[in-house]
């Protein structure tokens, strides 16, 4: 085993990382065998010991190799993936009215039920938040602020955490100022006052296919209309059928979310992201940008917004510290563009203003540097959790099972075989304290109904054996 160093720029651990792929690409390393120790490989390629664990941690989070407790480093299963969508059964390009369902209810009812494993919670786990330290912090603030911390923050919003919010856009590609940004009471009200803003009742909104279940039943509840545009894993939501759609149907906006979507996954190429803002400016219809899972990636860099594309003001940028900090705490943000003014507005007609101590909380933990400490961990843990169930669901469903590889977030969207019912599927892991997701409520058309959503962000030997149970469901149906 010789490492080739001529000529190559990358860091260190990169190459040796390299070198193990080349070798497993070239059958010396199989499926399921061991890899060299640490110390081993280290000897090997006359590296440091530290050189080969950054090189392994990386491919680990690739899911190229696992590590297995007090036994080493093993080469991964290859995952049988979903690429595209099977979308030759694709949506009508045509409007349909949105009607909550009895299903959709159910399965919100069971999300968070306490005596059921939640694989179904697109939610993350409470367990890995910094609860003592972000609630110290929020305390203290109280204290120093005093009568502003229980008074109203007007919208836009506590300056100070505003900020913080437009120092940290910069990550993603996005340059405002804080009087540019909103806050809101998590992202599901800065999408819903986008709309408010974007749209009347009886309107189109082009949409993903699949799409969040729950952003379907707001657009129900708002009297407009959905429609579909396909998607798939690897490049999101399609810039031909959405123009293909635009010229035939009268569209007041689009809402996506390109960075980890859910339920699939999917990180959208920057070049789509261009694409997809360049479209809608030319025809002068508003992008709304749901980003609530961008600092979840597991690579080193934050994928950049298709508000970095924005030229003209109509993309409006939506977020939360809901999946990566505090749910509770329910403190979102708008970057509205031009219609910053009319959201505003809307904000303080809808609940007049987002809790004064939480903004104050968390605008002190983005100050003090605690919040991309927390990154740092939480994103290497999902990654982890990823590859783990990745693992179990080859190993425990049947052949024909395919699943997507997201590169962020905590869920993943897996395809069975067509035989199997994902409602039925729903009902019976139920029956065994089992809370899944059917893919048939992400669409308005029926889809979907072979597909389930799974959580990771749960991931332990419970879950783990609940996988299995699963698996072992689906061949019965089988």
């Amino acid at each position: 085993m010789a490492l080739e160093m001529v000529r190559d720029c990358r860091p260190l651990y990169e190459r040796v990382g390299s070198e193990i792929v080349s070798l497993i690409d070239g059958g010396t390393f199989r499926v399921g065998e061991r890899l060299p120790s640490i110390r081993q490989l280290s000897s090997k390629l006359n590296v440091s010991i530290n050189t080969v664990m950054q090189a392994y941690a990386v491919l680990e989070d690739r899911r190229v190799i696992q590590a297995r407790p007090q036994s080493g480093y093993y080469v991964c299963p290859k995952v049988p993936e979903i690429t595209a969508q099977p979308l030759a059964r694709n949506p009508r390009l045509q409007p349909t009215a949105v009607t909550f369902s009895d299903l959709c209810e159910l399965v919100i009812r069971n999300l968070m039920k306490p005596e059921l494993l939640p694989l179904a919670s697109a939610v993350p786990n409470p367990q890995h938040f910094p609860v003592d330290k972000l609630n110290r912090m929020t305390a203290a603030e109280m204290r120093r602020f005093g009568a502003q911390s229980i008074s109203y923050m007007m919208p836009p919003g506590s300056e100070r955490l505003r900020t913080q919010i437009a120092k940290r856009s910069l990550l993603y590609g996005v340059s405002v100022r804080p009087d540019q940004v909103l806050v809101t009471s998590g992202c599901v009200e800065a999408v819903q006052l986008a709309l408010r803003a974007t749209c009347k009742a009886g309107d189109t909104i082009a949409v993903e296919s699949p799409f969040y279940f729950n952003f379907l039943q707001l657009i129900a509840e708002m009297g407009l209309k959905a429609l579909e545009i396909p998607s798939t894993p690897k490049e999101g939501i399609s810039i031909e059928a959405l123009s293909y759609a635009i010229e035939n149907n009268k569209i007041s906006a689009c809402l996506v979310i390109p960075n980890f979507s859910n339920p699939l996954g999917t990180l959208m190429p920057d070049e789509r992201k261009r694409e997809l803002v360049q479209l809608l400016a030319q025809h002068e219809i508003p992008l709304i940008e749901d980003d609530i899972y961008g600092d979840l990636t597991f690579a080193q860099q934050r994928p950049i917004a298709a508000k970095s594309f924005d030229r003209k003001g109509l993309v409006i940028y939506c977020s939360s510290f809901s999946k990566t900090l505090a749910p509770g705490y329910r403190v979102g943000w708008a970057i509205g563009g031009k219609f910053q003014a009319e959201m505003e507005r809307l904000k303080m007609m809808n609940n007049l203003a987002t809790a004064s101590p939480t903004q104050l909380g968390i605008a002190e933990f983005l100050a003090t540097g605690g919040y991309d400490h927390h990154l740092r961990a939480i994103r290497r843990l999902y990654a982890k959790n990823a590859s783990q169930m990745t693992d179990a669901l080859v190993r425990h469903f049947p052949e024909g099972t395919r699943m997507t590889r997201p590169g962020g977030g905590f869920m993943l969207w897996v395809e069975m075989p067509e035989q199997v019912d994902s409602v039925q599927l729903f009902h019976r892991a139920l029956e065994q304290g089992i809370s899944i997701t059917p893919g048939a409520i992400f669409s308005l058309s029926g889809k979907y109904r072979n597909y389930i959503r799974l959580s990771t962000a749960f991931w332990d030997e419970k879950a783990e054996r609940g996988v299995e149970t699963l698996g072992r469901l689906v061949k019965e149906m089988l």
